[in-house]
């Protein structure tokens, strides 16, 4: 057992092992029963009458999903008209949308996040106003936002921004202001100037605080953009969803799932990527 755990491979047989127990259960759950039963008619026209007499599930089978899947990844850009195109054109338009909220909320936390860290009056003064704007839900700001944008799109781009912009913006104050006092000394005694310093001595030390705040930023932004989606309707893997739930295509969602959260593991893998080259041992 011990040597099995050494293994490099181990994790990934693990990881195969737990996603083939819950295949197989998720396929017991799915299995059609054959007893009569008594039909509601409202939930046999939702639901499909088969599905709504046992005779078929509800809710789709594996095999389903897969079909779907493949469906999806064999053409994923085709376009059909507005309310038809393919889920790799989706995609783009949502990952297009975080990376310019995230962009912009990027550019206006960390050069403020330096400001707020470098000064305790400063950080004293704005913390209380971070602390109650940073839990307000996306679905709070997003008719605001239509009301004052009258954009769309610019509309869910300002969402984003507003939700991801606290956590880069609280650690980059964080990373700044827990800067040693030692390095800070030394660079005094050198006679180094102060913006040589930040660029040299703070930021290098605040770099792993504030990769870590931009990992958070990312997760939020992309979470955010699926409910923005949702309300403004027109592209986006959001209102792909929205729009399957409204054809009651439920495989068609749980494959859209399968793809958030694919594109969400790969955003944060970059991220962590980059933040191990800032890394460092003291």
């Amino acid at each position: 057992m011990k040597d099995f755990r050494k293994q490099k491979w181990a994790p990934w047989a693990l990881s195969g092992l737990i996603l083939v127990v819950l295949i197989a259960i998720w396929t017991i759950a799915t299995l059609p029963e054959q007893a009569e039963v008594n039909v509601d008619p409202e939930y046999a026209a939702l639901v499909g009458q088969a599905a709504s007499t046992g005779s078929k599930t509800p809710l789709p089978t594996p095999g389903d999903v897969g079909e779907k899947l493949w469906g999806h990844i064999s053409d994923p850009f085709y376009d059909r008209g507005t309310n038809d195109k393919g889920i790799g054109i989706q995609l783009g338009y949502s990952i297009f949308r975080v990376l310019v909220g995230f962009g912009l909320a990027a550019l206006v936390a960390i050069p403020l996040g330096f400001v707020i860290g470098m000064s305790p009056l400063l950080y004293k003064a704005l913390d209380p106003f971070i602390q109650i704007l940073k839990p307000v839900s996306p679905l709070a700001w997003m008719p605001l936002a239509l009301y004052t944008i009258q954009d769309s799109d610019t509309s869910a781009i300002f969402v984003i921004f507003i939700c991801s912009i606290w956590p880069m913006l609280v650690n980059t104050a964080f990373g700044v202001a827990g800067v040693r006092r030692d390095w800070l000394n030394v660079a005094k005694t050198l006679e180094v100037s102060s913006l040589r310093t930040a660029f040299q001595v703070i930021l290098p030390a605040a770099a792993p605080t504030i990769m870590t705040g931009m990992r958070i930023s990312v997760g939020i932004a992309w979470l955010v953009i699926v409910a923005a989606e949702m309300l403004v309707g027109g592209t986006g893997i959001g209102y792909f969803v929205w729009n399957e739930w409204n054809n009651l295509s439920i495989a068609n969602i749980i494959s859209a799932i399968l793809f958030i959260g694919l594109i969400g593991m790969l955003l944060d893998t970059l991220l962590a990527r980059m933040a191990k080259l800032v890394s460092y041992k003291e």
